[in-house]
C-alpha cells in the first residue's frame, strides 16, 4: 500500500539561511518517491501566499498551510478557517495593550500594525518579503483586515504572561525561540491537517510519516506512525522516533530511503 510523508519547509526542505535552495538530493528523493507511487505533502506554518514557487514546483500532491488553517488535496481546497472580524479586532487591541509586535497572516497576504513599535525580527521578515516582491504595506487599519493565524515577537517590555494567558482562550501558543511565538486558532494544527489528508486519501495512520525540525512540527508527530526529526532540529529531536541527517547532508533523502519510499530494492 502507498505511503505518505508530510514535510515542513524551513529547516527541512530548505536550509534556514538567506538565499538557500532546496538541496539537489531532496529534489531527486521526491521524484523517486513519487515514481514509486507514494504521496508527498507540504505541512507548513506558512500561509499559501508565502509558499514560493521553489517549493510548489517540486510537485507535491497537496499542502497543509498555516498550521492546519487551510488544506489542499490534489489541487482542491478541502478546508479553510479564517477568523471573525470581532476576534481579529480584539486580538489586535490585546497585543497593543501588552506591547508585543505581530505579523498577521492570511492565505492571500500579511498585515502589520504600523501604529506601534517594531522589533528586529519583524523588520527582517518585511525586508525578505519586499525582496520577494510581496506586498508589505497591508495594515491592521485596512478595511479588509482579518487573519488566519499570526506570529508574534516580544521582549522585556511586553506583558507576556497576560498576553499568553488571554490568547490561549482562542489560540495555541507555539514557542519558536527566545522572544518569538506562532499563534494558531483552535482547533487547527499541523495534526488536524494531516488527519484531513489521510481521510481524503483513505490512508491509514500506520502508513503516514512526518519530518520536521522545530517545535511547531511536534503536532505532526501525534498524527502519524513515525515522526522524523532533521539532524539540525535540536528542539524536536527528543520527541522523534527517528533522527535523520541535517538538511545540508541529505537528511530528506536518507530518511525516505530508510522508510522505503523509493520502492523495493532501492
Amino acid at each position: 500500500m502507498k505511503k505518505i510523508m508530510f514535510f515542513d519547509i524551513d529547516g527541512t526542505l530548505i536550509p534556514e539561511r538567506q538565499g538557500a535552495k532546496v538541496p539537489e538530493s531532496t529534489v531527486k528523493a521526491l521524484e523517486k518517491a513519487r515514481a514509486a507511487g507514494n504521496l508527498l505533502y507540504v505541512n507548513t506554518g506558512r500561509p499559501a501566499v508565502n509558499v514560493n514557487e521553489n517549493i510548489v514546483s517540486l510537485g507535491f500532491n497537496g499542502f497543509v498551510y498555516g498550521c492546519g488553517t487551510m488544506v489542499v488535496c490534489d489541487g482542491k481546497e478541502i478546508y479553510y478557517k479564517t477568523l471573525e472580524k470581532e476576534l481579529c479586532k480584539s486580538t489586535v487591541a490585546l497585543i497593543r495593550e501588552c506591547d508585543a509586535v505581530p505579523m498577521f497572516e492570511r492565505r492571500d497576504g500579511v498585515f502589520f500594525d504600523f501604529t506601534r513599535r517594531t522589533l528586529p525580527m519583524i523588520e527582517s521578515v518585511r525586508s525578505t518579503f519586499k525582496a520577494q516582491g510581496k506586498n508589505i504595506d497591508r495594515s491592521t487599519e485596512d478595511a479588509d483586515f482579518s487573519f488566519d493565524k499570526f506570529i508574534i515577537c516580544y521582549d522585556e517590555y511586553t506583558k507576556t504572561d497576560i498576553l499568553k494567558e488571554t490568547l490561549e482562550k482562542d489560540f495555541y501558543w507555539i514557542h519558536r525561540g527566545e522572544g518569538f511565538a506562532e499563534i494558531v486558532p483552535k482547533p487547527c494544527s499541523k495534526a488536524t491537517g494531516i488527519e484531513m489528508v489521510l481521510n481524503y486519501h483513505n490512508i491509514p495512520r500506520e502508513n503516514a510519516f512526518a519530518i520536521g525540525d522545530s517545535l511547531n512540527d511536534l503536532p505532526m508527530f501525534s498524527a502519524v506512525s513515525t515522526g522524523i526529526a532533521m539532524g539540525n532540529g535540536t528542539d524536536l529531536i527528543p520527541y522523534a522516533q527517528y533522527v535523520t541527517d541535517d538538511v545540508d547532508n541529505d537528511g530528506i533523502c536518507n530518511a525516505m530511503k530508510k522508510f522505503g519510499f523509493f520502492g523495493q530494492g532501492v
